[in-house]
């Protein structure tokens, strides 16, 4: 929608020429509020005709009124003078309001046009900083249906205008920036500090820190296990060739030689020679109990027949 648009008035000049036409602005009005529509046409009216769009709403005729449409749906009413009041108007409001007054004896004497335009109020802008774009931005969240606003956000020098919802502007260096959002009824504006250029906060600081240290402490004990895993191999090396030769010792110093395949006799009866025995040590043993002397029985001699 063009707020800036301006309706002309058609009029019948070479047919009537005491027609007064008139190029009227918009007219801009808040909801909830009440609308007056006036005559720009001066001298007693004797009759008058509002329409909206086309569509008749109310006449007023020699001091009596008539309803074209229902009057509570409408909320207007008109006064003696012909101007048209529309109370509590809400955005269905909004249309191109046309009124026609004859004259007494029947002749048109005005024809006038009035494009009205209802709006609710603008919301409050939000301000926000993206330092790593190095962006300002200020945007309108509570956007209504077919609305537009006028968006100016400002620092110092710098300045930026938009018809839309949200405006962005570079940021440089840290400073104040004020963010303005109007229509053709209200205005609101949001002022913030913005502190993005290299100068880092606490938590920024220390979010750097612990990740610097985080990464000195991985990067050393990376170091660590590479060396410990490069000198792991010798080590074990070592180890293996001390338990071989260990072992090579014991199986060396338990065998016995090996007879040659092809012994000669000398050999064979080296071979025969019993081998000593080594020499057990005998534990001296108890000496064994002595048996007792049996009784001999006395040999009777043998009586003689």
């Amino acid at each position: 929608m063009n707020f800036r648009r301006i309706f002309l008035v058609k009029c019948l000049l070479l047919l009537f020429p005491s027609v007064k036409c008139s190029v009227t602005n918009p007219i801009y009005m808040p909801v909830n509020e009440s609308a007056l529509l006036s005559i720009t046409a001066t001298g007693n009216i004797y009759e008058a005709t509002w329409l909206r769009d086309k569509v008749k709403l109310l006449q007023i005729k020699d001091n009596k009124v008539r309803y074209y449409v229902n009057k509570e749906q409408c909320r207007c009413k008109i006064f003696p003078n012909g101007t048209l009041q529309i109370e509590q108007v809400v955005k269905e409001d909004s249309g191109e309001y046309k009124v026609i007054v004859y004259q007494k004896d029947g002749k048109l004497k005005a024809e006038e046009n009035t494009m009205f335009i209802v709006q609710e109020p603008v919301p409050q802008p939000v301000l926000s900083a993206e330092c790593r774009n190095k962006t300002v931005k200020c945007e309108v969240k509570q956007k209504t249906k077919n609305e537009i606003f006028i968006i100016e956000l400002t620092n110092d020098k710098n300045k930026q205008v938009v018809n839309g919802t949200n405006v962005e502007l570079p940021v440089q260096r840290s400073g104040t920036f004020r963010c303005v959002v109007k229509n053709q009824v209200s205005k609101k504006m949001t002022e913030k500090v913005i502190k993005c250029s290299g100068q880092l906060d606490f938590h920024l600081i220390l979010s750097i820190a612990g990740g610097v240290i985080f990464f000195v402490i991985f990067v050393t004990l990376l170091i660590y296990c590479i060396k410990k895993k490069a000198e792991r191999p010798e080590d074990v090396d070592e180890e293996q060739m001390m338990q071989a030769r260990k072992v090579d010792s014991e199986i060396v110093s338990r065998e016995l030689p090996q007879p040659p395949c092809n012994p000669t006799p000398k050999q064979l009866r080296v071979q025969q020679w019993p081998q000593p025995q080594p020499k057990v040590q005998q534990q001296a043993l108890p000496p064994r109990p002595r048996p007792r002397t049996q009784q001999r029985t006395p040999n009777h001699p043998r009586e003689r027949p």
